[in-house]
């Protein structure tokens, strides 16, 4: 017998790759809508069109599914996404992602599912917040070279004043605040530092 030997055939139709998108799309909807704990495997699988058994056939348990969604839209495939020549394009990206309704709504969803399910800001952290914070260092840091920040300010304590100037800005403003608004917000807080404001 001659010819080339194929591998045999895994039983199963193969995957789909928009049903995958409609189940991680449809967990992350329920997540923001509903938090954790009000999210079911049962209503995921209503929500993308499918089974409950297709959704267990990816995902072992919600955690699990919910983990993936995240990390599904917190991925940066670009190697210099969160890369800013200089603290304006810093600001610029901030306020145009925190005056989006849907991700302040997720970032609440996170923070506030912080006792019981650790694992979903451990997600974004791991998949976003890990190298947005690295970015946000060498922002500031280059401001400081540039002077517009005064050469004795710490930078890590500015950097966790900016982070915990976002979770106050998501509990305490409305979501309809523009942009314009959202960086006004950041540059009043940077002025208390010294900063240098173009």
């Amino acid at each position: 017998m001659t010819g080339t030997a194929h591998p045999p055939r895994l039983p199963g139709r193969p995957r789909s790759q928009e049903v995958d998108v409609a189940i991680l799309g449809a967990a992350l909807d329920l997540l923001i809508e509903r938090g954790a704990s009000e999210t079911s495997i049962e209503q995921v699988a209503q929500r993308a069109g499918v089974t409950r058994a297709t959704v267990y056939r990816r995902f072992p348990d919600k955690t699990a599914l919910l983990i993936q969604a995240i990390e599904s839209v917190h991925q940066d495939h670009a190697p210099d996404a969160l890369e800013w020549p200089d603290l304006d394009h810093m600001l610029d990206h901030w306020a145009t992602y925190l005056s989006d309704p849907r991700n302040r709504r997720m970032l609440r969803r996170l923070y506030g599912a912080v006792d019981d399910y650790p694992e979903l800001l451990r997600a974004y952290r791991d998949s976003h917040g890990g190298r947005r914070a690295v970015a946000e260092h060498a922002t500031l840091r280059r401001s400081r070279e540039h002077g517009r920040l005064p050469r004795d300010r710490d930078l890590n304590v500015v950097q966790e004043m900016l982070s915990g100037a976002v979770l106050h800005h998501l509990g305490a403003y409305a979501d309809t605040e523009g942009a314009d608004s959202v960086r006004g917000y950041f540059l009043a807080i940077l002025r208390q530092v010294g900063c240098r404001i173009s």
